[in-house]
């Protein structure tokens, strides 16, 4: 196992709008308003027929859909930077997912006709919005891939240490306290595994002192020991 296989949780792809030139920022802040969401309040909901996307300026926001059988699954998280709401936005159909607030969010709303309009404008638009979308192709494709060939462990391990790397406050003891209201519901659908068994892991995890747990509260207190387990680190 190599850390080739954690790399879909790392925060290795550029945004959206780190991608943009000055004059392609400008054009889209013209057209878009500012609008700030609470935690918990959905900025999208799946099956709704809307026609805006959004660029995410600040905070971080949980991207969720319901399986056949009613199962809410998290399908990734998003941050500071990226587009979202771009499939239905722009080929008019119902919203494929729910969009929630982790932490309070400001996006920038966009109409749908005048991104289309601006990306016609400024090609640094339209390239950027196929970068996206093929980073997010490769993503899909990578975490089939870890699915079928890496331990839950592994991708576990890899996960918290992409949270903590990018959300966690560091104590003086080197422990990462994790500060996103996450479930183990929602951990389990970002590894693709079930909740009993990220809840096992986890146990066994915390009996090693490795991490601890609480409602919605998750602190990482050994980062090497994860780092091992996912193959980042010397055995």
């Amino acid at each position: 196992m190599t850390a080739r296989h954690t790399d879909r949780y790392r925060s290795n792809r550029v945004p959206f709008w780190s991608l943009l030139d000055d004059d392609a920022r400008l054009a889209l802040r013209r057209i878009g308003h500012l609008e700030t969401f609470a935690a918990k309040d959905h900025l999208l909901q799946e099956n709704e027929l809307t026609d805006h996307l959004l660029v995410v300026r600040r905070g971080c926001v949980k991207v969720t859909a319901l399986s056949i059988d009613g199962y809410q699954a998290v399908l990734a998280i998003r941050n500071a930077g990226d587009l979202l709401g771009e499939q239905a936005g722009l080929d008019g159909g119902p919203r494929s997912a729910t969009l929630t607030a982790l932490t309070t969010v400001e996006a920038l709303i966009i109409p749908a006709s005048a991104f289309r309009g601006a990306a016609r404008d400024h090609s640094a638009i339209a390239a950027a919005m196929q970068q996206v979308l093929s980073a997010r192709l490769r993503d899909a494709d990578s975490q089939r891939t870890s699915t079928g060939g890496e331990a839950i462990q592994a991708r576990l391990a890899a996960l918290l240490l992409e949270l903590g790397e990018r959300y966690g406050r560091r104590s003086d003891s080197g422990a990462l306290l994790i500060a996103l209201p996450l479930s183990q519901d929602d951990i389990a659908g970002l590894v693709l595994g079930s909740r009993r068994m990220v809840s096992r892991i986890l146990e066994q995890w915390r009996g090693n002192g490795w991490v601890t747990t609480g409602r919605n509260r998750l602190v990482v207190e050994n980062p090497d020991a994860l780092k091992r387990e996912c193959g980042e680190g010397p055995p």
